[in-house]
């Protein structure tokens, strides 16, 4: 079974070092993604239906909301390490203008980065402090982290000019009956997606619904659904201290045990797992727009 060794969570994002011998559905996040083989068999992801190798020298990029799925195509028995950067697009335009686009659907325009020496020494560097992460200050932690992302995509010499990046693919504006959907479904996580009833709140036929939030959004109503019923698992989960039952039953999980299924098939662990693994971070006494380094 899959297993996390670490996890650290902050108004960074997430940052989880996970032992990986299992794939995960096909899922999406509000994050900018990252993931780094950090020890094991060469695995591979699926990112928009097209395959991206997980290996000593390359890194697989997923944008925000872009449509992804763990394949694990390593050979029976063995497993994966994996360091996987979920990074809140907010916080990186805190710390650089140039990232304040990182929300943006093509801010990676490859799914696969090559793996440079500096690039795998400061890999080597964090995955050290995540063995220790008790002694790691979150001002450490964020340096660390920042200077991780820009080894990561240093190689693309777009990312510093945002009116370039505008004119290649300007994020479209979403359609007001797609926000109200959106709205609708953040006030209420814990039930199943009922898409005609979704759709028809919205003012649109099924088909023109699926359509448009489709365009929008690049995913699913259903995997949008799942996306936010997950964030809130895994800020109860880290946040509170509640039984994982009464999480469960305050997500709609009819059973913890449908609950624990629907939590390893997004993260290959389970919610116990989770709780078992977090390092809460708070924002650093000193943080603002120059912490860390600004480049």
């Amino acid at each position: 079974m899959s297993s996390a060794v670490k996890i650290f969570q902050g108004r960074f994002g997430r940052v989880a070092l996970l032992d990986m011998d299992a794939p995960l559905v096909g899922h999406a996040h509000h994050h900018c993604h990252i993931l780094i083989k950090a020890g094991g068999a060469d695995s591979a992801f699926s990112v928009r239906g097209e395959r991206a190798p997980l290996t000593d020298e390359s890194a697989v990029l997923v944008n925000a909301w872009e449509h992804h799925a763990y394949e694990h195509d390593a050979p029976p028995g063995q497993r994966t390490l994996i360091l996987a950067l979920y990074i809140e697009p907010n916080w990186l335009a805190e710390l650089q203008r140039s990232l304040a686009l990182s929300a943006h659907p093509r801010f990676f325009p490859q799914k696969c980065v090559a793996i440079t020496p500096q690039t795998k020494r400061i890999a080597e560097e964090f995955v050290l402090e995540m063995w220790w992460a008790d002694e790691v200050s979150p001002a450490r932690m964020e340096e660390l982290l920042f200077n991780l992302i820009i080894a990561v995509i240093e190689s693309y010499s777009g990312w510093r000019d945002l009116v370039s990046l505008l004119r290649a693919k300007p994020p479209a504006a979403m359609d007001p009956r797609v926000r109200r959907a959106i709205a609708l479904m953040r006030e209420d996580v814990a039930h199943e997606l009922e898409v005609d009833a979704l759709a028809a709140r919205s003012g649109l036929s099924r088909a023109h619904f699926f359509t448009l939030f489709q365009r929008d959004t690049q995913v699913t109503p259903l995997v949008y659904a799942n996306v936010l019923r997950f964030e809130a698992a895994v800020q109860r989960l880290s946040r509170g201290q509640e039984p994982v039952s009464a999480v469960a039953h305050e997500l709609g999980f009819s059973a913890p045990g449908h609950f624990a299924r629907f939590f390893r098939q997004h993260l290959g662990i389970t919610p116990t797992d989770y709780r078992r693994a977090v390092n809460l971070f708070e924002p650093p006494d000193d943080a603002g727009p120059g912490q860390p380094p600004v480049i």
